[in-house]
């Protein structure tokens, strides 16, 4: 049986070492590319990403990878988008701008809370270990099971690197829930055999690696 193929997506806007070396360790045959072709033939996809979403769009059209991006996620295979990847998911942002997202995911970015609950000015970028936890209310044991948080104890801590978060349309979309400031943010979506994170699993330590292990296991 062949290792599966798990295929980071190249548009010059990450550090793609880390999670190369991550996704190999958990036992994934990785390639690393900015070709169409491979992009819509690829086994698991992912979608990295640091810095503003604008660069991040443009990088996708200069190369023309957003059709290739488009086809994959239509066949039904699954996607993973981590920090900025995650955010260009989604139908638009607000950083710097307005600026249109792939469309993926019903939603919208936008700056995290300038204030917390309590009204004291909150620290921006959001640069820490936080935690991940199911949103609030939902009684279901079993929403975890058979996605990337598969086994993935609520409230475990995750590496966070942003200024921007998630708004998905639909609360259903929201897997996990963080907290900032006394306010929860979308901190991993799913969306059919889509899925985003806004932490770095391939910084996360062992439970990190958990999640990318989980992703290339979806069957």
């Amino acid at each position: 049986m062949r290792s599966k193929r798990a295929t980071i997506i190249d548009y010059g806007l990450s550090n793609t070492l880390s999670i190369f070396r991550a996704l190999e360790f958990c036992g994934a045959q990785v390639e690393l590319t900015d070709s169409p072709l491979k992009i819509k033939s690829a086994d698991y996809l992912i979608l990295p990403g640091v810095g503003a979403f604008g660069d991040g769009m443009n990088e996708l059209v200069k190369r023309n990878l957003i059709p290739a991006i488009r086809s994959f996620v239509a066949s039904g295979k699954y996607f993973l988008g981590i920090c900025l990847g995650m955010q260009l998911m989604f139908e638009s942002s607000s950083e710097f701008g307005k600026h249109d997202g792939l469309g993926l995911v019903p939603g919208s970015v936008d700056l995290l809370p300038a204030f917390g609950v309590d009204g004291a000015k909150s620290k921006i970028p959001h640069i820490s270990w936080n935690k991940v936890y199911p949103p609030a209310g939902d009684k279901n044991p079993d929403l975890w099971q058979n996605t990337i948080l598969r086994q993935i104890k609520p409230n475990s801590f995750f590496y966070f690197v942003h200024s921007y978060c998630v708004i998905p349309k639909h609360p259903a979309d929201t897997l996990a829930l963080t907290p900032f400031y006394g306010h929860d943010f979308s901190s991993v979506i799913r969306r059919d055999n889509l899925y985003g994170a806004q932490f770095h699993p391939e910084k996360s330590g062992p439970v990190g690696l958990k999640i990318l292990e989980n992703f290339i296991s979806l069957s």
